[in-house]
């Protein structure tokens, strides 16, 4: 079994945890020396080590879509994205099945919806108001740009995605992931609490998701190895992020994340 974490490191300035031993690490990714971990006599933690030891211990292998979001590639993935603000999934999912049932799924019915017919529906995600007002918003914009999903999945940027109501870096990089098939990596609080846990300083959307993505790109040879047959950059970034999301639900006590499954499959070597 590897030691708990030992220090947090940012640039060349170790912060301590508590009951850490304080050292000085080097700058050990792009980006300005993003932040990384050093567990005591063991490599400094990257995340293609995450991901292995995740796919080790088996999240999502039996999951109900390949890409790990439900209905990925469809237009409910663009829907649950924006629903999923602020409330738990299992809300979202009651929302959708109540979008379905009033045939309200399409880009057309939503983008024509009676706002108040839809807040009704949408209900179970909470917010219903804001969230009705920016869902219809979203869908005008959609049929005004692109005319159809299909077309908006070829052709969506990340810039018109942010340049919408209600939507920010973690919206928008699951619209692209899981609806648009894009090689986005998604970097989501379950992201941002599984490093803390671990020891990882990355205070930010960006930071996490830079953490992320460095591993993977760095050692891209071994990460494809993980993944026989081939299954491209973009699944591995949904998978990836999937993992990580069950690991955190599966291993939550309360307010604590349970990291000591995840460190003892940790690989030694990379």
């Amino acid at each position: 079994m590897l030691p708990a974490y030992g220090v947090i490191a940012n640039g060349s300035e170790a912060i301590p945890r508590r009951g850490a031993l304080v050292t000085r690490l080097p700058r050990c990714a792009r980006n300005g020396g993003l932040s990384c971990i050093l567990l005591p006599g063991y490599y400094p933690m990257n995340s293609y080590q995450l991901l292995a030891a995740l796919k080790g211990l088996g999240h999502i292998n039996n999951e109900r879509d390949p890409w790990w979001w439900p209905d990925s590639g469809s237009l409910r993935v663009v829907v649950g994205a924006l629903l999923t603000q602020q409330t738990r999934w299992e809300k979202v999912e009651q929302s959708l099945a109540n979008l379905r049932q009033a045939q309200c799924l399409t880009l057309s019915a939503l983008a024509d919806a009676d706002v108040a017919g839809l807040r009704r529906l949408i209900a179970p995600s909470g917010f219903y108001n804001t969230k009705a007002e920016r869902l219809t918003k979203l869908a005008q914009n959609m049929r005004r740009d692109f005319g159809d999903f299909d077309t908006f999945r070829q052709q969506v940027s990340r810039a018109w995605l942010l340049n919408q109501a209600g939507i920010g870096p973690e919206t928008a990089d699951s619209i692209l992931c899981y609806a648009c098939y894009r090689p986005v990596m998604v970097a989501d609080a379950y992201s941002q609490r599984l490093l803390h846990a671990l020891g990882v300083h990355a205070p930010d959307y960006a930071s996490v998701q830079n953490w992320l993505l460095d591993g993977l790109q760095s050692h891209s040879r071994k990460v494809a190895d993980l993944y026989r047959p081939a299954i491209g950059t973009a699944r591995v970034y949904a998978r990836f992020h999937g993992k990580i999301v069950e690991y955190c639900k599966h291993h939550s006590r309360g307010k604590r994340l349970d990291i000591a499954p995840l460190t003892d499959a940790i690989p030694s070597k990379l």
